[in-house]
């Protein structure tokens, strides 16, 4: 095999987050008198999805984007809400919904046995150890690594470092790195050096400023590439 550890990145990548966030979004939202429309859920998200690029620059801190968000949202709506109790009401939603992609807990079955298999997340540590567990996918992997308790986020070095350390004979010409996100894991995975895997489902163009090792456009794809050994 070309490599030996596999970086699995989950909200997009394995988890099909906005199916998980719509649906915990919703039963905030009703907690607190408000009517959860599809495009109350649409904003929340835009708002939420502008923060955690902003996060991913070092533009804001987690601690503050947790209930910025909804502050936003209810600015955006005229809600007058307690948005760090709003936060915090999401928060324990969230950990309860780990609706996963279809065909994803059948790829990390078949590389399990092959591969050192590992999450690397950016999130709140409560939340995803819950989701993952709940799932059951958390069999397959030897460790899940959540920026929440490392103190760093994805893209940023010290976070891979981190992650670096804390996996045994790791070895940087021998891991790669699986994720949708062209701004935290294949950003992150270019700058410290490691390959990438782009899991691009909806065929999006590849931006021609970035060395991408490959593309997979479906989990049949991601398999095939790293079973190939080439």
């Amino acid at each position: 095999m070309r490599y030996d550890t596999l970086l699995f990145d989950a909200d997009g990548t394995l988890f099909d987050f906005s199916r998980c966030e719509a649906e915990a979004v919703r039963r905030t939202m009703t907690l607190f008198g408000i009517q959860p429309t599809d495009e109350k859920v649409r904003d929340y998200s835009e708002i939420n999805d502008s923060l955690w690029k902003k996060l991913e620059r070092k533009e804001i801190e987690k601690s503050v984007l947790l209930y910025r968000r909804f502050e936003m949202f209810c600015e955006k709506y005229g809600y007058v809400c307690d948005a760090k109790e709003m936060a915090r009401e999401y928060t324990l939603a969230l950990a309860e919904y780990s609706y996963m992609f279809h065909g994803a807990m059948k790829l990390c079955q078949k590389l399990a046995s092959d591969f050192d298999m590992y999450i690397v997340t950016n999130g709140v540590e409560y939340t995803q150890t819950k989701r993952y567990a709940n799932s059951g996918i958390d069999k397959y992997f030897k460790g899940i690594f959540i920026s929440g308790v490392i103190g760093h986020e994805k893209p940023s070095l010290e976070y891979f470092q981190c992650v670096e350390q804390k996996i045994p004979n790791f070895d940087k010409q021998r891991a790669i790195i699986i994720g949708d996100s062209l701004s935290s894991d294949i950003k992150g995975g270019i700058n410290y050096g490691i390959d990438t895997c782009w899991y691009n489902p909806h065929r999006a163009a590849a931006p021609s400023d970035m060395d991408i090792t490959h593309i997979a456009c479906d989990f049949d794809d991601i398999y095939e590439f790293l079973t190939r050994g080439e």
